[in-house]
């Protein structure tokens, strides 16, 4: 596949400085007391912005201002500050700062920056995807037909799904845990899996499905773009498969925007995706 024009810029050299750059504001501030305060404004995705989400994001601009001064022209659709025109509409980049801020304010490991580069308005149209989970310093990242990587070694290979002697998945990373949509949900998750994980990231969760840490992953609400749109190109390029739930014109249409709009499940199979599709959700 030859790649797309896109994909000529440098975005992996942004989101590796990007991603230092939120180390650097991690570590000024390390305590979970100084990770709560909050800017007292709200960010276009609907959360309260923290101010370790403000200053993340400021180092995510400065990352793609750098690239858009070296010729670049695309759209922001960032969690904290919306729409940011850079010159075209014509291509996305679809960006949250911290995808798993509560796990960053509360000092639990899984909290990550997630950038996709996107050729249309689409989960179908990302052509670019890249998540580096701060808690162990783990870099995911897949261009469209080039396949993916974790720390730079091709994901190639994946073990195969592991199943239980009475045939269900041994293990499902949920997403969305909130004690009552578990609840609603828990039959057919106790039909479908062995056990569960709630990481509290959805886009991490995602990724670990693209090395078959977990052998599926499910969100039980609707999710937003900039948490799903880097790791769903990175599962898929794994060799994995991923559908976000009642998205209109397929299982890869749903939009690049900020609004939460439809459950998403991934799966290494077909089969296991199939499955994964039946569980109840909060719409």
């Amino acid at each position: 596949m030859t790649a797309h024009p896109a994909l000529d810029h440098d975005w992996l050299g942004a989101c590796r400085a990007a991603a230092e750059g939120l180390r650097a504001v991690l570590r000024e501030h390390p305590t979970s007391t100084e990770r709560v305060i909050e800017t007292g404004e709200t960010g276009e995705g609907g959360d309260k912005t923290l101010v370790i989400d403000a200053e993340a994001e400021e180092r995510v601009f400065d990352a793609l201002q750098h690239v858009h001064d070296n010729g670049a022209r695309f759209t922001v659709v960032s969690e904290e500050r919306g729409t940011v025109d850079f010159g075209s509409p014509d291509l996305l980049v679809v960006v949250d700062p911290i995808d798993g801020s509560l796990n960053a304010k509360r000092g639990l490991p899984h909290h990550a920056l997630s950038v996709a580069v996107a050729t249309g308005t689409t989960m179908a149209d990302v052509v670019f995807g890249f998540v580096y989970d701060l808690g162990p310093g783990e870099e995911w990242r897949a261009t469209l037909g080039g396949g993916a990587y974790l720390n730079d070694r091709l994901i190639d290979n994946p073990p195969p799904e592991r199943r239980t002697p009475d045939g269900r998945l041994e293990l499902i990373a949920v997403e969305s845990a909130d004690p009552r949509w578990l609840a609603k949900a828990s039959d057919d998750l106790v039909a479908a899996t062995r056990r569960i994980r709630a990481m509290g990231s959805i886009a991490v969760s995602m990724c670990q499905v693209a090395a078959t840490r977990v052998d599926a992953m499910a969100s039980l609400a609707r999710t937003r773009a900039v948490d799903a749109a880097a790791a769903q190109l990175i599962v898929r390029e794994s060799g994995g498969h991923v559908a976000f739930l009642g998205a209109p014109g397929g299982p890869l249409g749903a939009p690049l925007d900020l609004e939460p709009h439809h459950p998403v499940v991934a799966a290494r199979t077909a089969e296991s995706l199939a499955a994964l599709e039946q569980l109840p959700a909060v719409f």
